[in-house]
C-alpha cells in the first residue's frame, strides 16, 4: 500500500505562485509513477503532469509553462510548482500514484483558490 499526503495549498492572488508538495509512505518503492490532477465540483478530475519513476515527465499542453512537476530528493516526494496563477487554477489539487501491479492510490488533496 502506498499512502499519500498533499500540502503546501492555499489561498493566493492573480499572478501569485504556489508549490504544492506530494509525500509517499509505504511501499514507496513498488511506485512506478506519481502524477498531478485538479478537480473543481461538478467537474472531472483533470491531468496535470505527471512523472515517472525513470524521471519521465508527460504534461497538459494547456497549463505547460505554468505549472512544472518535478521529483524531491527524497525517494517518494514530487512537487507541483504553479506560477502566474489565475481564477480558474481554483480547485482541489491531488497526488496520484501508480504501483507496478498496477493499483491507484490518491491523496486527500489540497484547496488552491485564486482571489483577487
Amino acid at each position: 500500500q502506498v499512502r499519500l499526503v498533499e500540502s503546501g495549498g492555499g489561498l493566493v492572488q492573480p499572478g501569485g505562485s504556489l508549490r504544492l508538495s506530494c509525500e509517499a509512505s509505504g511501499n514507496i518503492n513498488s511506485i512506478r509513477a506519481m502524477s498531478w490532477y485538479r478537480q473543481t465540483p461538478g467537474s472531472q478530475r483533470e491531468f496535470i503532469a505527471t512523472i515517472s519513476a525513470r524521471g519521465r515527465i508527460n504534461d497538459n499542453d494547456s497549463l505547460r509553462g505554468r505549472f512544472t512537476i518535478s521529483r524531491g530528493s527524497t525517494e517518494g516526494t514530487v512537487y507541483l510548482q504553479m506560477n502566474n496563477l489565475k481564477s480558474e487554477d481554483t480547485a482541489v489539487y491531488y497526488c496520484y500514484a501508480r504501483d507496478g501491479i498496477p493499483r491507484d492510490f490518491w491523496g486527500q488533496g489540497t484547496q488552491v483558490s485564486v482571489i483577487s
